[in-house]
């Protein structure tokens, strides 16, 4: 059945309804804690019981001290392991029988079973006592679900790691006075001070002071974005240089990283195709073995040796059909894939979202800010009376002192072709228009082509020319001018991400066909898409259109999206596995199945390349758990006994914890998947 372990996790935020219902958590309550510790006990317990016990004697040739009452300690022992070791069973058995019957039913059955008879040997009945057998069945048992437990509240740990991001406390003002308040006693419009070097402790806004933030954790992008009044500020993230005193907007569950919690939460606790199926399987392998079990009693009471090799044999069906390799199946592989995407990055919205993935056939990415940065960089420069070192010097040194992204792009440039930076004097901003300054004792500006003409300066013919290119590619161009003519062009353009060009190489190799999608004009897409080797794309896409364009390729073939922006929300949901970059909006996020954190596309093929790996694995933990029952319960049932091969129920409960323990081994080799 269902073990669904998330809620063994530290962090309570506000629970979002588990997949499962409570019914189905048979371990509700229970930690990995419980069980190591009831299993060490009744291990130490075991002890005694083994070494008196006669099997074990004939087998191993000695003979047990004998003191008065000797003969009690294991019918003693016995009533402590049972009562103590197996409540947990006994319990969830209780819950099961209230709704649907399964593997704790089993176990609560072959022990209550082996405990029953074995007391009635004891007053007087008959037949052998089953003390030892009793004993080493609730230990392993126990060890079983120890093992299980921990395995899957390790990789629920996602969590707590995204909570302890954030700080507890938090500077609050108030009337004048800066005081310590605990975070969660913020409200929205309080106002917070956050010292250069702390952790944002909230999502606000700016509203005095500039610094640059770190906010790796979120966007996985390293490098700091500068925040200034009126920009946002996301708790988690790290502040740099600058103070900055923050007005509140969002607390509690509103937070994004409150957000980014509860997706990994309810992708961790919603249930899977598979997972039904499992259950539906687990359901009937009960019913199979109770059935069995009660035909081979009968059975052997008629054919076989005594009443103990009976009960001996319908107890070790009981315990080798215990559906417990099942219920893990599929929910360890999830958690397991589930941690393993949002270590990389992924977070996973929708369970199903791995079930569909490994159908894709083609993926279509949106190209600003996916496939490219969003970010700009030098595409082209035309220079005249000046060379392009120097009038790329000259211009970088300007912009040096400039907050524009284009001025950025250009200081960018300089510094990647290791200019030396003359030194600049008497900068001013000009608002709209660009900046000016002294450089080498002459006044230059840059900014705005529109502004030479404003200024009525000469322009000679090849300048004009390159206008017209950097205009034709879409480009942004810049202008570097002296106190008499233009002196040179910067055509800027969006940059193709690092990655871009290696997650399209990958793609292609897995046999997907990539397509871009853009808003661009014909000329910006024919170059991103050439430079990076994709044959189809569709230029001048409005956001409107975008659904429709992947509802005429879904036609044709399964097809993923990959976007970013909240005008891509509709194509997202039409397609048929969609992937949000960045935790950029939230629209986009509520429509994914997979959020990719890190803007990074190569993110994408690693999705593709985890949800085929999870399919294998839950295909190969179904068909293991339940094929090993394929032999064990025959032998358990005693149908070798004519040819010397009996399992006793000690065996038949190591068989079936060898089965569990393939299958979370299974699972957990879902990390060495190479993506």
């Amino acid at each position: 059945m269902a073990h669904d372990h998330t809620h063994h996790s530290k962090t309570h935020h506000g629970h979002v309804g588990h997949g499962s219902s409570s019914v189905h958590d048979k371990h509700a309550g229970h930690s990995p804690e419980i069980f190591r510790r009831r299993f060490f006990i009744c291990l130490v317990l075991t002890l005694p019981v083994l070494y008196f016990s006669p099997s074990f004697q004939q087998w191993f040739g000695y003979q047990a001290i004998r003191f008065t009452g000797s003969e009690l300690v294991s019918p003693l022992l016995s009533v402590v392991i049972y009562g103590y070791g197996g409540w947990v069973f006994l319990k969830g058995a209780w819950i099961e029988l209230q709704s649907k019957i399964g593997m704790m039913t089993l176990v609560a059955l072959a022990i209550t079973v082996a405990f029953v008879y074995s007391v009635a040997v004891s007053f007087g009945l008959e037949g052998e006592p089953f003390y030892w057998e009793l004993a080493t069945l609730v230990t392993i048992m126990l060890l079983g679900h120890w093992i299980e437990m921990a395995s899957v509240q390790g990789a629920s740990r996602a969590l707590e790691h995204l909570a302890n991001l954030v700080p507890t406390t938090a500077h609050r003002f108030r009337a004048g006075k800066i005081e310590e308040v605990l975070v969660e006693s913020l409200q929205p419009s309080d106002t917070i001070l956050v010292k250069p070097g702390e952790q944002i402790p909230i999502d606000g806004e700016v509203i005095e002071g500039a610094s640059s933030v770190n906010e790796a954790f979120l966007t996985g992008e390293s490098r700091p974005v500068i925040k200034q009044v009126g920009d946002e500020a996301v708790g988690g993230s790290v502040n740099g240089e600058g103070a900055l005193t923050l007005k509140i907007i969002r607390t509690g569950d509103q937070t994004t990283l409150s957000q980014i919690m509860r997706l990994v939460e309810e992708a961790q606790s919603s249930r899977s195709r598979y997972q039904a199926l499992a259950d539906q399987l687990a359901y009937w392998l009960t019913l199979t073995a109770i059935g069995v079990g009660v035909l081979t009693f009968v059975v052997w009471l008629s054919v076989g040796p005594s009443l103990t090799f009976a009960i001996n044999r319908a107890v070790t069906v009981l315990v080798i059909t215990c559906p417990h390799a099942l219920g893990l199946a599929i929910p360890l592989v999830i958690v397991n894939a589930t941690s393993l995407s949002a270590k990389h990055g992924i977070l996973v919205r929708n369970r199903e979202a791995f079930e569909r993935a490994r159908q894709i056939q083609v993926i279509a990415f949106d190209k600003t800010g996916t496939l490219t940065e969003g970010k700009f960089g030098v595409r082209h420069i035309f220079t005249d009376a000046v060379d392009e070192p120097n009038a790329l010097a000259i211009a970088a040194s300007l912009e040096t002192f400039s907050e524009h992204p284009l001025g950025a792009a250009i200081v960018q440039e300089a510094e990647a072709r290791q200019l030396g930076l003359p030194g600049g004097t008497d900068f001013r901003a000009v608002a709209g228009k660009g900046v000016e300054g002294t450089v080498n004792g002459r006044r230059y500006r840059v900014g705005r082509p529109e502004w030479a003409e404003e200024l009525a300066l000469s322009v000679a013919d090849s300048l004009q020319a390159g206008l017209v290119t950097i205009e034709q590619c879409g480009e942004s161009a810049i202008a570097l001018m002296d106190d008499t003519q233009l002196l040179a062009l910067f055509g800027l353009a969006d940059k193709v991400r690092a990655q871009s060009l290696q997650a399209i190489k990958q793609l292609q190799s897995m046999g997907l066909e990539v397509v871009m999608i853009t808003g661009d004009a014909e000329a910006v897409a024919k170059s991103v898409a050439d430079e990076l080797g994709i044959d189809r794309y569709y230029a001048r896409v409005l956001p409107q259109d975008k659904a429709s364009l992947i509802r005429k390729l879904k036609s044709e073939k399964p097809v993923a999206f990959v976007g970013d922006g909240i005008n891509d929300a509709p194509a997202m949901l039409e397609a048929n596995l969609a992937l949000a970059i960045g935790a950029g909006t939230n629209v986009a996020i509520e429509s994914a199945d997979l959020v990719l954190i890190k803007s990074d596309p190569i993110d994408a093929t690693y999705a593709l390349k985890l949800a085929k790996a999870t399919y294998g694995k839950m295909i190969q933990n179904l068909f293991w758990a339940t094929g090993y029952n394929v032999v064990g319960i025959p032998l358990a049932a005693g149908v070798a006994y004519p040819f010397g091969i009996l399992l006793t129920p000690a065996v038949g409960a190591i068989f079936m914890s060898v089965s569990t323990v393939v299958v979370s081994i299974n699972a957990m080799l879902l990390r060495r998947v190479k993506l």
